[in-house]
């Protein structure tokens, strides 16, 4: 091999290498707060690599405005209650979208800012007045050149803040302790809407109840337990059939809300399928890619409500650790724990 062809190869490794995509995010906020109504995170999301990324505005990251659990906040008397909302979102079908609202385009050393209002997601009552730290999940999802979809953690720094006064606002939306179930009901749905999430609520009991005889038979170390909830665990495997005992047939007595995602969420309602308010279990929204998705299947209108469902603080309050089989499959493997509070992973079981 000639020199010129040594020096060629060499230079199209240091070009590889270089290339490789990189983000930094910076928080930032006052050093003290009196009251958070007015609390503001400011966050920065800069490419510092030398290829322009096409990030998705996933709901739980910073690039969407939408009031998820996506910061990271403490005190020596723990951590505030997350009073938001928790959704339902694919990232593979986003990806594939033609609408701009769903990405978030960054050139090489190109910058966005996003505004974060904490106050109406966070309630810090019960940690009381004093200094917290916050950073926020730092992994986008992206689309590459190729058009596959990948992940990239971005480098950050955390921020610490002193907050007295007021420590929460007021709810906009009904708890628990003021709601009792009911029968199947519709809010703004047109009747297309309606009958395709009666279809879809009865598919989802089935699923509820498929898995409830499953785990009442299942075998020690079963391969359907294990790959969603990792290795058999006592603690584990009964906090997952209380999930699904609780959810029941949920499905078919709660209301649907077709109409606040769009007057809610904005642009973001076309990229998310639905949401709920942990600890208001009497309705799901349903938001503008829920209509797309087929009725049963993996990430299906009918798992989609199996999903919220045991959101609900009353069945078992799952967060979103971690969206998709691939990433629930490998929540399992390292983390267990985690896995048996994840909500995508009840829906695939």
């Amino acid at each position: 091999m000639s020199a010129a062809i040594v020096a060629l190869l060499l230079i199209s490794v240091i070009l590889q290498i270089s290339a490789a995509p990189r983000l930094f995010l910076d928080l930032a906020a006052p050093s003290s707060a009196v009251g958070v109504d007015g609390l503001v995170v400011k966050a920065t999301l800069k490419n510092t690599g030398d290829v322009t990324l096409k990030l998705l505005n996933d709901p739980s990251s910073i690039l969407s405005t939408v009031n998820t659990n996506t910061f990271r906040i403490s005190s020596a008397s723990g951590t505030p209650r997350f009073t938001g909302l928790k959704v339902k979102y694919v990232a593979y079908r986003a990806a594939q979208s033609s609408a701009s609202s769903a990405f978030t385009v960054l050139a090489p050393g190109k910058s966005v800012q996003i505004d974060h209002a904490l106050g109406g997601t966070y309630n810090f009552t019960r940690c009381g007045e004093g200094s917290y730290n916050f950073n926020a999940s730092n992994t986008f999802n992206y689309v590459d050149e190729s058009g596959k979809l990948k992940t990239i953690k971005a480098s950050m720094n955390s921020h610490q803040l002193t907050i007295a006064g007021r420590l929460a606002v007021s709810s906009h939306h009904t708890s628990a302790s003021t709601v009792r179930r009911r029968s199947l009901s519709f809010t703004g749905c047109s009747a297309s809407q309606k009958n395709q999430l009666m279809e879809a609520a009865t598919a989802s009991n089935a699923m509820v109840a498929g898995a409830n005889r499953y785990l009442s038979s299942m075998t020690f170390n079963s391969p359907r337990y294990t790959t969603w909830f990792g290795p058999f665990d006592q603690s584990n495997y009964n906090a997952v059939v209380s999930h699904f005992r609780n959810i029941g047939n949920d499905a078919t007595m709660v209301n649907y809300d077709c109409y606040t995602c769009s007057k809610q969420l904005g642009a973001g309602y076309y990229h998310i399928m639905a949401y709920t308010y942990p600890d208001a279990p009497s309705t799901i929204y349903i938001c503008g890619a829920y209509w797309d998705a087929p009725v049963t299947g993996t990430d299906s209108k009918a798992g989609t409500l199996v999903h919220e469902n045991s959101h609900f603080i009353v069945n078992g309050g799952t967060d979103d650790r971690i969206y998709g089989q691939e990433g629930s499959q490998s929540l399992a493997y390292y983390y267990p724990e985690s896995a048996v509070a994840n909500a995508d992973s009840h829906e695939y079981l």
